[in-house]
């Protein structure tokens, strides 16, 4: 175990907004949030990384409390990327070398230097790095955050929506890399996400929120049509392309059992 959250509590101006959110992350993991916008799912991972503070619970990394550990050490054991980059006249490389200072003491080494290379590489971004960051598209933004938090060599990675600005190929990539670096170097990774297929295509557990309590937790067992409807407010289906199983969703008026004439794996999964 890596991660373990132990009933958790947010309150925003006396309005409780996460209930006794309780779970625990394996290394080798991806785990998606899921749920409906206001539901909590950044308010939760803000907490995680320590920038909100709980009201109550508890959040250890490989047996440390993060609440009891500094600024410095929160940033060697967690990489955020938040939904929102900030911008400035830095170029991507100057950007991201940012993100090994947690591990530099004195001035930038030479390993830091070649960690900061190796990551460019890794996310096909060579032709990015003396882009200024404050001309870039919010897809290339997101993939210089996402550098970013590679290089703090974190034991869990935190994304916040990791794919909202990125085109369908640059998805795809970006997700599927995240999953193998989180098998490579045995760490784990968080995710909020809002596209359903991609969270059953890359993620090994699934977190449902609704109304700030966890409402179904596990791997993709708890993802069936009553589940999603329940949290969503929408009824769907759930079928299998080319073997990936895949959301399909209906309208607050439809009915499964009588509109459609899809073969699917509804209900049976």
């Amino acid at each position: 175990m890596i991660l373990s959250v132990e009933e958790l509590q947010f309150l925003y101006r006396n309005r409780k907004i996460l209930h006794e959110i309780a779970f625990t992350i394996d290394e080798g993991e991806v785990v998606a949030i899921l749920g409906p916008n206001g539901v909590g799912k950044t308010t939760l991972l803000k907490c995680l990384n320590r920038i909100l503070h709980p009201k109550g619970g508890a959040v250890h990394i490989d047996g440390e409390n993060l609440f009891n550990l500094g600024t410095m050490e929160i940033a060697r054991l967690i990489g955020y990327v938040p939904q929102r980059v900030e911008t400035g006249r830095l170029t991507a490389f100057d950007a991201v070398l940012l993100g090994r200072r947690p591990h530099i003491r004195w001035d930038v080494t030479e390993k830091d230097l070649k960690i900061v290379d190796s990551v460019f590489k890794l996310l096909s971004m060579e032709n990015l790095r003396l882009s200024y960051i404050d001309e870039m598209s919010g897809g290339e933004l997101q993939k210089v955050a996402i550098a970013r938090s590679l290089v703090q060599e974190p034991k869990v990675l935190l994304l916040d929506e990791p794919t909202s600005s990125l085109d369908l190929k640059n998805q795809v990539e970006i997700l599927a890399t995240i999953r193998q670096i989180v098998l490579d170097h045995k760490i784990a990774a968080v995710m909020t996400m809002h596209d359903l297929n991609q969270a059953l295509r890359y993620a090994d557990r699934f977190i449902l929120l609704k109304g700030g309590k966890v409402h179904a937790l596990g791997g993709v067992e708890v993802i069936t049509p009553q589940v999603i409807e329940e949290v969503y407010g929408l009824p769907v289906i759930i079928g299998e392309i080319s073997g990936m199983r895949c959301v399909v969703p209906g309208s607050p008026a439809w009915d499964c059992s009588t509109d459609c004439s899809t073969d699917c794996v509804a209900g049976k999964l």
